[in-house]
């Protein structure tokens, strides 16, 4: 009986250490469950909403940039593309291949994709293809089902109406680099198909163009797929931008210069508005888009006309003839010269031993400083600039805008160059020569300007020596840009009533532009015509003459230039245009001025309602004096 109760005993022990165990656990185990099911709900309830709620960021839609009169110069338009989620795929190669059977897509394509994918996180969207048509694009979406991480999408693109004509004012549209990704932590730049500007006036307002993301919560099954939306906050569109440009004349320039390689402005002289500036050759912002090929792009770069370079801006040139006036106050201010005074023109102009030419190889005889302007006399300019000085001249000139710096927001403007004997000295270490003089004083040497700033020189000119600032922009957002008040240049209104009437006599009989004047009612320009050399004549060329030039290779023959304004009863816009290696300024420049000036007072840009606003076009001229 004693061995039987201790067996009982035994088992009774070991029956309440394992009930004890058993239920040790089930304690545990039912705390943990009221842990994980009551403490921490709420945190495994958004962990689960995770797993099946997707929230994606929306998009905005890219401002638009528009032209003075509210025609879009870039817009959006519609852009069928695909996406591939590469960690919703188990085999990423094999989906993409699956894809190629629908659309083109080559083996070299897929390798990119495919290194691509190697360096960025696997729940990031790669785009797989962009501007495709509405036929491929309803075909992937038909078969989406049977190629998992694929995500069709039917987004919003750049798109520019007007191609090359505005291409170098617009810059263009790209995909963010990595060091823009770095820069910028904005997220919507990790969306596939996102772009941020890249030069131009894209990239000067991406911040206001860009608008602010908007985002979705969506419902998604095992394989990734939208079930149903859940909400949603609208992206905010980013703010249009308004330019002073009239898209109707920037199209005229454009095709009047062609494929020449020059440059034109025009410019309001009341309110520095730029109301058309043409670059040519030029290029396609589209092209830049979707990433333009590597064929288009060396094309590009090889040209020798230079189609990426904006020569209104950054086009620096000898502004040869055309700064005379500019030569001719410097002089009058400084008292070495009057109105009437002569001077005797040989063709020649001795100083040391070095001979200075005139381009009328017989000279002009005795002239006066309006005659001077008109026929373009060499000769008379260089005995002037050397009584004045070097450092007078460019002190007048940049209260006329040369070397100065013209911000319009393009990021790209330069300054030009105006020599004086300190800037020589610093730069070469030599002294300054009267020979240096009297090359700057027919706009040679060293003396550089853009056809931007010799616009602005017109202008000056023309409103009667007031300092007006050119402008590009005239409101983002609806905001208009601020215009600071034009002061008066140091010069007096009798002065500036003598340049009005040597610019007049240029495009009357015996003056350089006397073929290319205007005529009609309402139709008068006055001006002055420019050619700059590019390399020194020699005596062998100059004895051929016109056969010579001719003979030049291309990138050594002279540019031609001109300035002016219009009309000459109430002056309202000023013109610059230069051609690379054309030849002379009358003969080439002259006559393109006169139909772009033509064009403009035809449609008289400052009457556009769309940049209506207080002040704005207003001319400026507070003290009255010479118009």
């Amino acid at each position: 009986m004693k061995a039987e109760g201790d067996r009982v005993n035994t088992f009774s022990r070991r029956a309440f250490l394992l009930a004890g165990g058993q239920g040790l656990l089930s304690a545990v185990l039912f705390g943990r469950m009221y842990y994980l099911g009551v403490v921490e709900a709420d945190k495994y309830q958004m962990l689960a909403n995770e797993n099946r709620i997707s929230q994606r960021l929306i998009a905005p839609e890219r401002g638009l940039i528009l032209d003075r009169a509210g025609r879009v110069l870039a817009g959006n338009r519609k852009d069928y593309r695909v996406f591939l989620i590469p960690e919703e795929t188990q085999d990423v190669r094999e989906t993409l291949e699956q894809l190629g059977q629908i659309i083109d897509l080559s083996d070299a394509r897929i390798d990119r994709l495919m290194r691509r994918i190697k360096r960025q996180r696997k729940f990031l969207p790669v785009t797989v293809a962009e501007n495709m048509t509405w036929q491929d694009f309803a075909r992937i979406n038909v078969d989406s089902v049977n190629l998992p991480g694929v995500q069709p999408d039917d987004g919003a693109t750049r798109y520019y109406p007007n191609g090359k004509q505005v291409a170098h004012l617009l810059g263009y549209v790209g995909a963010p680099t990595e060091e823009d990704l770095f820069e910028d932590q904005d997220p919507l730049l990790q969306l596939p198909g996102f772009r941020i500007g890249k030069i131009g006036l894209e990239r000067h307002l991406e911040e206001n163009l860009r608008g602010m993301a908007g985002d979705r919560d969506v419902e998604v099954n095992a394989y990734g797929r939208v079930v149903r939306e859940l909400s949603e906050n609208k992206a905010q569109k980013g703010n249009d931008a308004v330019l002073t440009i009239d898209m109707g004349l920037q199209s005229y320039v454009h095709e009047l210069l062609g494929e020449e390689s020059a440059a034109a402005v025009v410019m309001d002289i009341h309110t520095g508005d730029i109301v058309a500036q043409a670059s040519t050759p030029s290029f396609d912002s589209n092209d830049f888009n979707f990433g333009i090929s590597h064929a288009n792009w060396n094309a590009l770069q090889k040209d020798p006309r230079k189609p990426l370079l904006n020569k209104v801006v950054q086009g620096q040139y000898p502004p040869g003839s055309t700064v005379k006036m500019v030569v001719a106050l410097a002089a009058l201010r400084e008292g070495v010269v009057t109105k009437e005074e002569t001077v005797f023109c040989n063709g020649k102009h001795v100083l040391g031993n070095h001979t200075f030419h005139c381009w009328k190889e017989y000279g002009h005889g005795h002239v006066n400083m309006i005659q001077a302007i008109a026929g373009s006399c060499d000769v008379y300019f260089y005995d002037v600039a050397v009584r004045v000085g070097v450092d007078n001249i460019a002190a007048m000139l940049k209260e006329f805008g040369f070397g100065q710096h013209f911000d319009l927001g393009l990021g790209i403007e330069k300054d030009g160059l105006v020599p004086t004997r300190a800037w020589k000295q610093a730069i070469y270490g030599t002294p300054w020569q009267k020979g240096d003089t009297v090359i700057v004083g027919i706009g040679q040497g060293a003396l550089l300007a853009t056809p931007l700033q010799i616009a602005v020189m017109a202008a000056r000119i023309a409103n009667g020596g007031w300092a007006v600032q050119p402008r590009l922009l005239h409101s983002v957002g609806g905001v208009v840009q601020p215009r600071p008040d034009p002061t008066k240049i140091d010069v007096p209104d009798e002065h500036m009533k003598w340049m009005h009437e040597s610019m007049e006599a240029v495009m009357q009989q015996g003056g350089t532009a006397f073929l290319s004047r205007l005529r009609g009612e309402g139709m008068s320009m006055a001006g002055k015509t420019g050619t700059s050399q590019v390399r020194r004549i020699t005596q062998a060329e100059r004895e051929i003459g016109d056969e010579a030039f001719k003979e030049r290779a291309w990138k050594e023959r002279d540019h031609a230039l001109y300035m002016g304004y219009g009309p000459i009863e109430n002056p309202r816009y000023a013109v610059s245009v230069i051609v690379e290696h054309g030849g002379g300024g009358s003969s080439v420049a002259a006559p393109l001025a006169r139909d772009i000036m033509r064009r403009t007072l035809e449609r008289d840009p400052s009457k556009t309602l769309a940049l209506t606003a207080a002040n704005v076009d207003q001319p400026i001229n507070p003290g009255g004096g010479a118009r």
